[in-house]
């Protein structure tokens, strides 16, 4: 049987979708992450030939939240194009739900290597291309959520945070670029530079289940997001009204 998959980007079919498929990505989620970490912490090695100790594990956390950050910010991007080429409303509010558990793994970002700074080089902070960058990416999403929140009219707020994502979108390959600097001396800082071939397997394998328990994550949150904004802009139409939550 064929689907018409197009039907569901009409809010009220979308809602009905995404609150079945929220239960499978929360526990898909507590499973992976749950997993990541045990495996993490107590079967991987208890220190590096690198001579790294203990507070290398904070890993697990840093570098998924790293890499979901930069991730989301590039699926917002995706629906901000796709609302500002079809003028969807749903592309807009996907965009909109997206931005917060972007920033918030953005935070998580930079508290988890501050974390690991200040015990691996004695300082919380060091103004490097590879944090810095990785700074103003907080920022924008700080600022697209701002600009949302001070322009009243929706439709008016949605194009113009959209705008403010497609030009935040350069941050993307820089802070690829700093982290995976062909010359290291042109980006020289205390940040560590991308070796992941060089991890050890286990660490890999932890690091890969917390990642995708991440992913899983951020699909739950965003979809619950998404599904309180429709309610949120729909609140005046017929089929909200009918709602069994919406009665309650």
């Amino acid at each position: 049987m064929k689907i018409n998959w197009f039907k569901y980007a009409a809010p009220m079919n979308f809602y009905s979708l995404s609150g079945k498929s929220i239960p499978f990505f929360w526990i898909t989620a507590l499973v992976f992450i749950a997993t990541g970490l045990y495996w993490g912490f107590f079967k991987t090695p208890d220190e590096l030939d690198n001579g790294m100790k203990e507070y290398y594990r904070i890993i697990f956390v840093h570098l998924g939240s790293v890499w979901m950050a930069m991730w989301l910010y590039i699926v917002m991007v995706f629906w901000a194009i796709v609302g500002l080429v079809f003028n969807t409303r749903l592309s807009f509010i996907m965009a909109s739900a997206t931005a917060i558990t972007g920033a918030l793994m953005t935070f998580i970002g930079l508290v988890t290597g501050a974390i690991w700074g200040k015990t691996s080089w004695g300082t919380w902070w060091d103004w490097d291309p590879k944090l810095t960058t990785f700074l103003i990416l907080l920022f924008i999403y700080i600022g697209y959520i701002a600009l949302q929140s001070a322009i009243e009219d929706t439709r008016r707020a949605d194009k113009a945070s959209a705008l403010l994502a497609l030009v935040g979108l350069a941050i993307v390959p820089i802070i690829y670029y700093a982290v995976n600097c062909p010359d290291p001396t042109q980006c020289s800082s205390l940040h560590q530079e991308s070796s992941l071939k060089r991890i050890e397997p286990n660490i890999m394998t932890a690091m890969l289940l917390t990642t995708f328990g991440f992913w899983m994550y951020s699909f739950a949150v965003i979809l619950m997001r998404a599904r309180n904004i429709i309610l949120q802009r729909e609140r005046k139409t017929t089929w909200v009204s009918k709602l069994p939550e919406v009665n309650q």
